[in-house]
């Protein structure tokens, strides 16, 4: 059963129609040519060619001039810092930024202060999001009481609370028997749950990916067989109990392996991988440059390029673009002292047309990548651009030069690793049910 996304444009829209663009649906398979209509918030028609038909003296005509028209993109981990630590980001900040960068919906994940573990707390980033925020925000529940890992959260009064998914967020569930009540306590809501798969003896403390570049620097370090072995662990738990799962942010080559097994088994296991792995290897850390300690680690070329394969076959469903905002004082810090995490809504969209740029990747591959597959992970009905589906959608100017400047970002954090980076792909118009939240 699809999921009902929150309105968060109240009142009547005047009906408009999108002519002159580049239609790319991945849910139909469609590029071309052609011309939407929009009336009460909906898409009512996709038009062949540049006509949209008859025009009504009431109907706005928006000329995309060639542009790409894409479903507004749909990002299933970022961090706000509300509740709890509003300065690093607010819901509004953040969905500033989502709508600068073409994300019309985006998951907001459990680790705030109080963490996101009842209902009351869903309840209350619904309302927030609905007052504040200029897109679709969805919260995920905590699958463990604190994301402690030790005893359960209410996961299904959270469901009809509506949170989209459980998890704990960067933290791993260590205690087996604790994560297969979880999986099977989700699989009766029919809740995904999305884990980390990390093995926290291998991985505590560590900065960086082992390694010679590791060694040479002096960073604490973890082998990539730490995702590997939870992976293993965790896909033993589905085939138990038949739960979904998703893989959160796969990074290395070893664990890739294993996933492809448990998918080839048939087993309902999904995976994400976040633009941060897929842009970035161990080396681009240079001289301690904090803005690209993430957790997980940045990896090595090696299993960089793995990863930008497993996308391309399909084998990794979903790129995220895992937005952790930090302010100054918590990344200008030594290297392993430093906050993990880096902004990302803005930048997710032109980081990822890199790879159709370079050739790598069908264009239509990578959008499907952040628009259908996580919608239909979590039954939401946008991510397409059909009759009937919510009219989130996106302008790009695909080949429009941009760089990088931390300084234009919408978030209240700056912590972009893309800081100074060329890139290409501009969004030109961001609409969330038909109403124009972003125009540049």
């Amino acid at each position: 059963m699809a999921r009902k996304v929150p309105a968060v444009t109240a009142g009547a829209h005047r009906p408009l129609a999108i002519v002159n663009a580049r239609i790319i649906d991945p849910a139909s398979g469609l590029d071309s040519r052609g011309a939407v209509r929009v009336r009460d918030g909906v898409i009512e028609d996709r038009i062949a060619g540049s006509d949209p038909g008859p025009v009504s003296a009431d109907l706005e005509v928006i000329d995309a001039g060639g542009a790409l028209l894409i479903p507004g993109l749909v990002d299933l981990r970022a961090k706000t810092g509300e509740p709890g630590f509003e300065t690093r980001e607010t819901l509004r900040s953040a969905s500033e930024a989502a709508a600068a960068g073409g994300v019309t919906t985006f998951v907001v994940q459990p680790d705030t202060d109080p963490v996101i573990d009842e209902a009351s707390v869903v309840d209350f980033i619904r309302r927030r999001a609905r007052d504040s925020s200029l897109v679709n925000i969805l919260p995920a529940g905590a699958a463990t009481q604190g994301c402690a890992g030790e005893r359960m959260a209410e996961i299904g009064l959270m469901a009809e609370a509506g949170c989209v998914y459980v998890t704990d967020a960067d933290r791993p569930i260590v205690n087996s028997k604790v994560m297969r009540r979880v999986l099977a306590y989700a699989k009766g809501f029919g809740m995904l749950v999305a884990h980390r798969p990390s093995d926290p003896w291998l991985s505590e403390g560590a900065a960086a990916t082992s390694g010679e570049f590791a060694g040479r620097m002096g960073l604490p370090s973890t082998p990539p067989e730490a995702e590997k072995i939870m992976l293993e662990r965790d896909l033993a738990l589905v085939e138990m109990t038949g739960a979904r799962l998703l893989v959160d942010q796969v990074t290395t080559a070893c664990a890739l392996e294993s996933l492809d097994r448990g998918k080839r088994r048939g087993l309902p296991v999904f995976a994400s991988t976040s633009i941060n792995h897929l842009a970035f290897n161990e080396i681009d850390i240079g001289d301690y440059r904090t803005f690209l300690k993430f957790d997980p680690p940045v990896r090595g070329e090696d299993d960089r390029q793995a990863v930008i394969e497993a996308l391309a076959n399909g084998l990794i469903d979903v790129v995220v673009s895992a937005h952790a905002p930090a302010p100054p004082e918590d990344k200008r810090l030594p290297f392993a002292e430093a906050a993990p995490g880096a902004v990302g809504l803005q930048t997710l969209l032109p980081a990822l047309l890199a790879f159709h740029h370079e050739g790598r990747i069908p264009l239509i591959d990578l959008i499907a990548a952040v628009t259908v597959r996580p919608a239909n992970l979590l039954g939401l009905p946008c991510g397409r651009i059909s009759p009937g589906a919510p009219a989130d959608l996106v302008l790009c100017d695909l080949d429009a030069p941009l760089v990088v400047d931390p300084e234009a970002l919408r978030s209240r954090s700056r912590n972009t690793p893309f800081d100074g980076r060329r890139l290409q792909g501009v969004v030109r118009r961001t609409l969330v049910a038909g109403r124009t939240v972003f125009e540049g």
